[in-house]
């Protein structure tokens, strides 16, 4: 019915015979023929990795010549993809546009907020192959990971020491900084890390 009504229709469209999805361009139509076929016709030249569209290419060949080709107007910060210095440029402004519907927390990034939907849903759908351990967050699963495979990849710039994880290095720059960034509002007594810092304002409280 649909390919018929397009027969009466002003506008030329394309047809695909899998899905009886309908493209107003022809190109659109050819990606999406690919989805069905697994074809992968756009091929880098540097490390043969495929791609279906045209533009993924183009984005996937920055990395290997280095171009940045989006710059930040506030601190110059130069990304390879336009979606990337958006993100960034929330940093500048504040906006948090994504915003949860249960507890109406708002994040920088859609997949922030869905990291944090986890929370109340209790959904943990990242898991180890090693030990069965389940994550909510893709992020969390590398790090534990990190437990099995004695990965360290944090290094310090001055004593070459190297962690696990990053805030592990943070908290270990501050012995040289004497920068201790988590400070207490009731007695101005600062912290390391903000853990250090919760457990002493519990004493406090008491």
């Amino acid at each position: 019915m649909k390919r018929h009504k397009c027969l009466h229709s002003v506008e030329q469209r394309f047809f695909c015979d899998v899905c009886n999805k309908l493209f107003s361009k022809q190109c659109d139509l050819k990606t999406n023929q690919c989805i069905h076929s697994g074809e992968r016709p756009f091929c880098c030249d540097v490390c043969n990795k495929s791609f279906m569209r045209q533009w993924h290419l183009k984005t996937h060949q920055t990395i290997h010549s280095g171009q940045r080709p989006f710059s930040c107007d506030v601190c110059n910060k130069s990304f390879r993809q336009q979606v990337h210095l958006k993100t960034h440029e929330r940093v500048h402004s504040g906006e948090r546009p994504f915003c949860c519907d249960v507890c109406n927390k708002s994040f920088k990034q859609q997949g922030h907020l869905k990291a944090h939907e986890r929370v109340h849903s209790g959904e943990r759908p990242f898991c180890c192959d090693i030990c069965n351990k389940s994550f909510s967050g893709q992020t969390n699963l590398k790090s534990h990971q990190r437990i099995h495979s004695g990965e360290r990849p944090f290094c310090c710039d001055m004593c070459n020491k190297s962690f696990n994880h990053q805030t592990n290095l943070r908290t270990h720059k501050c012995i040289f900084n004497r920068q201790w960034p988590f400070n207490c509002d009731m007695c101005n007594k600062s912290f390391s890390d903000r853990s250090n810092l919760k457990s002493h304002q519990c004493m406090n409280s008491r």
